[in-house]
């Protein structure tokens, strides 16, 4: 079983498709191991996105992600990140593959409903950002 970290980001949770785009992610075999809804700061919101600190899209990421409520979660499956990266789609909806979050919910580039970790490292130290040891329920 592998882990992988989600957030459904302010667009989502704006829009109301927290219950579609779950729905969706169990529907493709993910088990939730960990849900809550928050609200970053920029401070946080600055602190999780650090390693785009150079990229020109950084500010706007920062701006979008402490724009509103969103949604973390921990998800457990065999193969849970490359799988979780196929079912979100490509970050771009247009270029997203049919039948993908991002496609079907998505509105641009920058306001794409969904963060998938990049590698199971990546998504360890994700989860551990938002979730303690206790709040991530081992899934029977």
């Amino acid at each position: 079983m592998e882990r992988t970290l989600t957030i459904l980001k302010p667009d989502c949770v704006r829009k109301q498709l927290i219950g579609a785009v779950i729905d969706k992610i169990e529907r493709a075999g993910f088990r939730v191991v960990a849900m809550k809804k928050t609200r970053l700061t920029p401070d946080t919101a600055g602190e999780f996105y650090a390693v785009h600190r150079e990229r020109p899209f950084y500010g706007e990421l920062v701006e979008f992600m402490s724009s509103g409520p969103c949604v973390p979660m921990i998800l457990e499956k065999d193969n849970a990140v490359a799988d979780f990266r196929t079912l979100i789609g490509a970050t771009d909806p247009a270029q997203a593959d049919a039948g993908t979050i991002r496609q079907l919910y998505a509105d641009s580039k920058g306001e794409n409903i969904i963060h998938g970790s990049d590698s199971a490292e990546n998504a360890a130290i994700e989860a551990g950002f938002f979730f303690s040891a206790e709040e991530a329920v081992r899934v029977n």
